[in-house]
């Protein structure tokens, strides 16, 4: 898959890294040379020193060959900016960061097919963590051993159950699921779908038990 990413700030970066990881064609385009130049020498992809927000730039990096563009700069209005610039471009999924939950409507006004605030994000996860007993021993238990990851349910032994019979365990609990493609927490008494989408909290090494629970 090849994925263009604006921005080499601490979001940018970790995500250029954790898909470059996973095999994936990564092109990041940062404005400050300082940075750019760090950059470089921390990632294994192709980085470029320019201004994501300039069309000509765009069509260097081969845009029209992306399968995902990720507006991940601090900067809200050079996110939106970008992104509508790209949406003339025939990429699959565009994906833009918003540091100002504000500026939200905005994004989606214009047809950003998903807007993500890492800030929010951070704020429902520490939630949880201040709520849930189980989810503070998993966030801490072996130093903070607990990963977050996303699931499709398949198994027949789980779908039709409701959540308070799978969820919490040991090693995991359920933390959100996608309903009509909208984020919800979802409730003790819910049924359980077949695909539905899921957002766990795992502990880690357990990953493997816990797909073979639920997906297999």
């Amino acid at each position: 898959m090849y994925i263009i990413i604006m921005g080499g700030g601490r979001v940018g970066l970790t995500l250029a890294n954790l898909l470059s990881e996973d095999g994936n064609d990564i092109t990041l385009i940062e404005s400050d040379e300082t940075l750019c130049n760090e950059v470089a020498a921390d990632l294994d992809a192709l980085v470029i020193c320019g201004n994501g927000t300039n069309s000509k730039l765009l069509e260097e990096v081969n845009i029209d060959d992306a399968d995902v563009f990720v507006a991940a700069t601090g900067n809200d209005e050079a996110n939106l900016l970008s992104c509508i610039l790209v949406r003339k471009f025939d990429v699959e999924h565009i994906i833009a960061r918003v540091s100002n939950p504000d500026h939200e409507e905005a994004f989606r006004e214009v047809g950003i097919d998903e807007v993500i605030s890492p800030e929010i994000t951070a704020a429902k996860q520490l939630q949880q963590v201040v709520t849930n007993p189980l989810v503070v021993k998993l966030t801490t238990l072996g130093e903070g051993n607990a990963e977050i990851h996303e699931m499709n349910i398949t198994n027949d032994k789980v779908v039709g159950k409701r959540f308070k019979e799978i969820s919490p365990t040991k090693d995991y609990i359920i933390i959100a699921t996608y309903q009509n493609g909208k984020l919800a927490i979802p409730q003790p008494d819910d049924t359980i779908a077949r695909g539905e989408k899921i957002t766990l909290l795992v502990k880690r090494g357990k990953l493997s038990k816990v797909t073979k629970k639920l997906e297999k």
